[in-house]
């Protein structure tokens, strides 16, 4: 099937834009899939059928990252959000694991270095009592704008039942360039939602990785854990359970989850099947490695243009700028909205900055071609040449 010219740019965050021909194919599955004579959404989740793409899907997505062995890879439901609750439920056990008998109440160490993990450093400080923030950027900086120096880092050490950061957030626009060094008895656990599969790193530095598909890997609906084997542990019951330690719910058990092949209960069979997709479009492409080069020339040629703008401003430091979502204003700021008018006029959509931050936001994940970008950039040169 040829590819066609989509009809709008999608430049949003998420529900992101997905490869065409991913699309394509989803159109052409979508009333028999497999000839089975059914859509892939009607096929039962116990089939041999949906058996087959689901291994298949993590198998792709194994060889694409690297996943050691010793390693799960788990398809939930929730989203992000959910994870937030999970993780504390299933690393405070699994930590119990490790101290057994002893006083329990170990500090869970947060980096809070935009919206998304201030947001599961509240939850996990709803759920349990001893939350510790390493750094929280905008109470000592007044905004989410950089990562401060690992001198000004508060870690617990090896008492911590985990370390968590956001490797990319994508209200804010700050992304680490690097993965931070913690004590090595202690998991750490990655939010990649908005930049998995976007650049190459070792999977074998975490303790657990989640990331909701509707940025970089497919549709909303379901939620890829990456989850180290220690880390499993069985649920306990409410008669049974260690004092200190939550009785983990079933359906966020990565154990249960993992046991059952990521079908403990129905999954979400078509946002499964749509992320397959994008693996194989992905390892069509090269793979991590060579999208990692496609996503550096697209950022790389945003921001020299914005930096050379005299109307264009990015309001976060460049070592910590995001290769995924660019925020940017303009000055002066009542241009923001014939900006946006006049891109969907031309085909780009989405363009509008979270509506608590405001000003423009470029998403730029896997699926963003150079064309769209290449296209967006003359489009912001001239709309300088009009106002300076």
């Amino acid at each position: 099937m040829s590819s066609t010219k989509p009809k709008v740019y999608n430049f949003g965050a998420g529900p992101a834009a997905i490869p065409l021909n991913v699309l394509e194919k989803a159109q052409k599955d979508l009333l028999n899939y497999e000839n089975t004579g059914m859509s892939v959404m009607e096929i039962s989740h116990r089939s041999k059928t949906f058996d087959n793409l689901l291994n298949k899907a993590k198998q792709d997505l194994k060889t694409l990252l690297q996943v050691p062995d010793n390693y799960k890879i788990l398809f939930m439901q929730g989203g992000g959000l959910t994870q937030f609750s999970a993780i504390v439920y299933n690393l405070l056990a699994a930590k119990r694991q490790q101290v057994p008998g002893e006083e329990f109440n170990p500090p869970l160490d947060y980096f809070v270095t935009g919206s998304w993990s201030a947001k599961a450093a509240d939850e996990a400080k709803r759920l349990y009592n001893n939350v510790n923030i390493v750094i929280d950027v905008k109470k000592s900086k007044g905004s989410f704008e950089s990562i401060p120096p690992k001198e000004e880092w508060k870690l617990s050490g090896s008492k911590a039942a985990f370390v968590y950061y956001c490797d990319n957030e994508t209200i804010n626009g700050v992304e680490f360039p690097f993965i931070p060094e913690v004590d090595p008895s202690v998991p750490l656990v990655c939010d990649m939602s908005s930049n998995i599969l976007s650049r190459k790193f070792d999977v074998s530095k975490f303790g657990l990785i989640y990331a909701g598909a509707q940025k970089n890997i497919g549709t909303p609906g379901v939620t890829v854990v990456i989850v180290r084997d220690d880390l499993l542990t069985k649920p306990k019951s409410v008669n049974d359970q260690d004092k200190g330690v939550p009785v983990v719910p079933v359906m966020l058990s990565y154990k249960i989850i993992a046991d059952h092949n990521s079908v403990y209960n129905t999954p979400p069979m078509f946002p499964i099947y749509i992320s397959g997709l994008v693996f194989e479009w992905l390892l069509d492409q090269g793979g991590v490695e060579a999208i990692e080069k496609i996503n550096n020339e697209k950022s790389t040629k945003i921001y020299d243009l914005i930096d050379k703008s005299k109307i264009y401003r990015s309001p976060i430091e460049k070592p910590y700028r995001s290769r995924m979502n660019a925020p940017f204003r303009i000055v002066p700021e009542e241009l923001e909205k014939e900006f946006l008018t006049g891109a969907e006029e031309l085909g780009m959509v989405q363009l509008k900055g979270h509506r608590s931050v405001g000003g423009i936001r470029i998403s730029m994940y896997n699926a963003i071609t150079l064309d769209a970008i290449d296209l967006l950039i003359n489009y912001m040169i001239e709309f300088e040449k009009k106002h300076n």
